[in-house]
Protein backbone atom coordinates (compact mmCIF):
# COMPACT_ATOMS: atom_id res chain seq x y z
CA UNK A 1 0.00 0.00 0.00
CA UNK A 2 1.84 3.45 -1.39
CA UNK A 3 1.47 6.17 1.50
CA UNK A 4 2.58 9.75 0.88
CA UNK A 5 2.85 11.07 4.56
CA UNK A 6 2.74 15.08 4.14
CA UNK A 7 4.48 17.60 7.48
CA UNK A 8 4.93 20.96 7.87
CA UNK A 9 2.06 23.23 7.73
CA UNK A 10 0.87 25.36 10.32
CA UNK A 11 -0.20 28.85 10.36
CA UNK A 12 2.35 32.02 9.54
CA UNK A 13 2.06 35.38 9.06
CA UNK A 14 2.47 37.53 5.90
CA UNK A 15 5.89 37.62 4.83
CA UNK A 16 6.84 34.53 7.01
CA UNK A 17 7.97 31.09 5.63
CA UNK A 18 7.35 27.74 6.03
CA UNK A 19 8.87 24.35 4.03
CA UNK A 20 6.48 21.33 3.27
CA UNK A 21 7.81 18.00 3.26
CA UNK A 22 6.42 14.96 1.92
CA UNK A 23 7.34 10.79 2.01
CA UNK A 24 6.72 8.47 -0.39
CA UNK A 25 5.93 5.05 1.62
CA UNK A 26 5.37 1.42 -0.08
CA UNK A 27 5.50 -0.84 -2.43
CA UNK A 28 6.18 0.46 -5.88
CA UNK A 29 8.48 0.64 -8.85
CA UNK A 30 9.70 4.25 -9.34
CA UNK A 31 8.32 7.55 -9.03
CA UNK A 32 8.35 9.46 -12.25
CA UNK A 33 7.02 13.27 -11.29
CA UNK A 34 6.04 14.53 -7.75
CA UNK A 35 4.32 18.03 -6.61
CA UNK A 36 2.14 20.08 -4.55
CA UNK A 37 -1.32 21.35 -4.87
CA UNK A 38 -3.49 23.43 -2.92
CA UNK A 39 -7.39 24.06 -2.51
CA UNK A 40 -8.56 27.35 -0.71
CA UNK A 41 -12.21 27.31 0.30
CA UNK A 42 -14.49 27.55 -2.61
CA UNK A 43 -12.31 26.81 -4.97
CA UNK A 44 -11.13 24.16 -6.88
CA UNK A 45 -7.89 22.46 -6.31
CA UNK A 46 -4.56 24.25 -8.12
CA UNK A 47 -1.05 22.90 -9.06
CA UNK A 48 1.51 25.20 -7.22
CA UNK A 49 4.43 23.14 -8.45
CA UNK A 50 5.36 20.23 -9.76
CA UNK A 51 9.45 18.27 -10.33
CA UNK A 52 10.31 15.45 -12.27
CA UNK A 53 12.78 12.63 -11.93
CA UNK A 54 15.08 14.30 -14.10
CA UNK A 55 14.49 17.83 -12.11
CA UNK A 56 12.33 19.92 -14.41
CA UNK A 57 10.51 21.92 -12.30
CA UNK A 58 7.18 23.76 -13.18
CA UNK A 59 5.47 26.94 -11.02
CA UNK A 60 1.62 28.64 -10.33
CA UNK A 61 2.86 32.25 -11.94
CA UNK A 62 1.36 32.90 -8.51
CA UNK A 63 4.15 31.42 -6.48
CA UNK A 64 7.20 31.72 -8.95
CA UNK A 65 10.38 33.58 -7.36
CA UNK A 66 8.86 32.56 -3.60
CA UNK A 67 8.30 29.08 -3.32
CA UNK A 68 10.98 26.45 -4.68
CA UNK A 69 9.62 22.83 -5.06
CA UNK A 70 12.89 20.20 -4.51
CA UNK A 71 12.89 15.98 -4.13
CA UNK A 72 15.39 13.60 -2.92
CA UNK A 73 14.82 10.67 -5.24
CA UNK A 74 17.20 8.49 -2.16
CA UNK A 75 14.59 9.10 0.07
CA UNK A 76 11.50 9.56 -2.17
CA UNK A 77 10.62 12.72 -0.64
CA UNK A 78 9.49 16.15 -2.04
CA UNK A 79 9.86 19.37 -0.31
CA UNK A 80 8.23 23.10 -0.94
CA UNK A 81 9.98 25.75 0.25
CA UNK A 82 7.71 28.39 0.87
CA UNK A 83 8.70 32.43 1.23
CA UNK A 84 7.38 35.75 1.53
CA UNK A 85 4.16 33.43 1.98
CA UNK A 86 1.04 35.73 1.40
CA UNK A 87 -2.97 35.50 2.83
CA UNK A 88 -3.86 34.29 -0.58
CA UNK A 89 -1.42 31.49 0.11
CA UNK A 90 -4.08 30.03 2.80
CA UNK A 91 -5.09 26.63 1.44
CA UNK A 92 -4.87 23.01 1.69
CA UNK A 93 -1.73 21.48 0.46
CA UNK A 94 -1.49 18.45 -1.10
CA UNK A 95 1.20 16.27 -2.50
CA UNK A 96 1.09 14.21 -5.34
CA UNK A 97 3.36 11.51 -7.12
CA UNK A 98 3.22 9.48 -10.12
CA UNK A 99 3.61 6.06 -9.72
CA UNK A 100 4.41 2.86 -11.98
CA UNK A 101 4.63 -0.36 -10.22
CA UNK A 102 6.55 -2.25 -12.98
CA UNK A 103 8.67 -1.63 -15.68
CA UNK A 104 6.65 -0.10 -18.50
CA UNK A 105 4.07 0.35 -16.57
CA UNK A 106 1.11 2.62 -16.28
CA UNK A 107 1.31 5.89 -14.23
CA UNK A 108 -0.81 5.85 -11.32
CA UNK A 109 -1.55 9.16 -9.43
CA UNK A 110 -1.55 9.01 -5.54
CA UNK A 111 -2.34 11.72 -3.10
CA UNK A 112 -1.18 12.96 0.66
CA UNK A 113 -4.09 13.74 3.18
CA UNK A 114 -3.25 16.98 2.90
CA UNK A 115 -1.59 20.09 5.36
CA UNK A 116 -3.36 23.01 6.58
CA UNK A 117 -1.19 26.64 5.39
CA UNK A 118 -2.86 29.24 7.19
CA UNK A 119 -1.19 32.76 6.12
CA UNK A 120 -2.05 35.51 8.72
CA UNK A 121 -2.24 39.14 7.42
Amino acid sequence: QVQLVESGGGLMQAGGSLNLSCAASGRFFSINAMGWYRQAPGKQREMVATITTGDSRNYADSVKGRFTISRDNAKNTVYLQMNSLKPEDTAVYYCNAVLSFRVGGPMVNYWGQGTQVTVSS
